[in-house]
Formats: C-alpha cells, sequence, structure tokens
C-alpha cells in the first residue's frame, strides 16, 4: 500500500477527528476506579462516541474486533477486549481510541493508574508517554522513520525496559492502518523519509521485563510472554512544513490546538 500524503482538507478533517478521540480519554478518565469493569467502561465510551460526537467508533467490528474501545491492563500490551472483570487497586490500563468522523480517524491512547500504583508501575508508566515525546520531536520533513524508533529504543533501554517490537505505528487517514508502519526501534538514518502531509501513529510500548509477547487465543489480546507490566501511550500525527502536529493532543499537553 503506498503511502498516502493528505491534503490540507484532508488534515482539517483530521484534526477534528483526531480532537474527538482525545476527548474521549478526557471524558473516561473520571470513570477509571477501583470497582468498574472494562465493559462498563466501553459502553461509557461507545455511547459518548456515537450519541454525544456523533460519530464511528472504528474498532467495533474491525476484523471482527467485538467492542468500541481497547482496554490492556497491567501484563496485556494492546488489544484487550472490555470484559466483566473488575479493575483493582493498583492497576494499570490503557484505554485505546479511535474515532471516525467525515470518513477520516484519529487515533490515541493514554495509560491511566488506578488507585495506589507500585512506583515500578508509574515509573513504567511515565516513562513510556517520554519515550513516545522523544519519538514525536523526530518528526519533520526528511527526518526518517528510523530517527522516530532509535530515540525510543536508546531511552527504554537506558531505563532498563525493553520495546516491544511486533507491534507498531502506523499510517492513517480515511484507512484505519496503511504504510508507513512506525517502528519503535531501529537505526537513525534509515527507512523511509518523512514528508509534509504524512500522517501516523507513534505508540511504543514498553516492558518491565523482556520484550516477548504472545497472543491469546482470542486472536486479539497481546501479553507480555514473562507476564511483566507492560505500558503505551499513542497520538496521531501530521508533518508539518517544519515539524509536526498532534493531531489528538489532549488539553493537558502543550501541542492542544486552540482552534
Amino acid at each position: 500500500m503506498p503511502v498516502t500524503i493528505k491534503t490540507p482538507e484532508d488534515i482539517e478533517k483530521m484534526r477534528i477527528a483526531g480532537r474527538m478521540a482525545a476527548d474521549v480519554l478526557e471524558m473516561i478518565e473520571p470513570f477509571i476506579v477501583k470497582g468498574v469493569t472494562t465493559n462498563e467502561l466501553d459502553a461509557i465510551c461507545h455511547k459518548y462516541i456515537v450519541d454525544t460526537q456523533q460519530a464511528i467508533p472504528a474498532p467495533l467490528n474491525y476484523h471482527g474486533f467485538p467492542k468500541s474501545i481497547c482496554t490492556s491492563v497491567n501484563h496485556v500490551i494492546c488489544h484487550g477486549i472490555p470484559a466483566d472483570k473488575t479493575l483493582k487497586d493498583g492497576d494499570i490500563v490503557n484505554v485505546d481510541i479511535t474515532v471516525i468522523k467525515d470518513d477520516f480517524h484519529g487515533d490515541t491512547s493514554k495509560m491511566f493508574m488506578v488507585g495506589k500504583p507500585s512506583i515500578k508501575a508509574k515509573r513504567l508508566c511515565e516513562l513510556t508517554q517520554e519515550a513516545l515525546y522523544l519519538g514525536m520531536e523526530q518528526v519533520k520533513p526528511g527526518a526518517t522513520i528510523g530517527d522516530i524508533g532509535h530515540v525510543i529504543e536508546v531511552f527504554a533501554n537506558k531505563h532498563n525496559l525493553s520495546v516491544v517490537r511486533e507491534y507498531c505505528g502506523h499510517g492513517i487517514g480515511r484507512v484505519f492502518h496503511e504504510d508507513p508502519q512506525i517502528l519503535h526501534y531501529g537505526q537513525p538514518g534509515t527507512g523511509l523519509t518523512l514528508k509534509e502531509g504524512m500522517c501516523f501513529t507513534i505508540e511504543p510500548m514498553l516492558n518491565l521485563g523482556k520484550r516477548f509477547s504472545k497472543l491469546l487465543p482470542d486472536g486479539w489480546t497481546v501479553v507480555t510472554k514473562d507476564r511483566s507490566l507492560s505500558a503505551q501511550w499513542e497520538h496521531t500525527l501530521a508533518v508539518t512544513a517544519d515539524g509536526f502536529e498532534v493531531l489528538t493532543a489532549r488539553s493537558d499537553e502543550p501541542w492542544r490546538q486552540t482552534t
């Protein structure tokens, strides 16, 4: 699949979809407490996306995925399916939201901590967010995908965390997942050269233990093979003439567009 260059009109629509995805994460935060089930979180997000935003939750029925959001708890790396199990004190959970509005996708995820997490869990969540931001800062015309992956990998290794290699960021627009693939490891100056108008996600998954993953029999849920904790943060970006725009910035982040 060729890498698509988005027009200014496309990016304006992605800006709207991205803002909506970010707003879902902000809306759901007060509900992520001890005793809630991830199924309840899914129902709240679904209602908000469909009824309030008048948009479409992209994961629902995507290649058979049965829910409107992904909820990945503790040692689940990604693509966790909401269920009836309740969250408990100390859990960490990634909520991954993708919204479709006017045919364009906005894709973002964030880690939430339930009650009082362990020092190791809190550190993992904070460092993974920092790794995302470091990767984002590499984005500009003329940079390469390898530049993004390299800084994330070096940062993770410095803090004795491992980088999941089987899952990566991706191009996005009218299509949920398209080229290019954005690896979270690599060598600087290698891979595709970035150009203005490219849109893609960066979404590093870092583990406290080893990097190896396992796909569960449900065909979706990915866990750490050694059952160590895993964290992930994700943003959708557009490459601009002199850098990047974060299309999914939340209101507590410096990249939030005021218009």
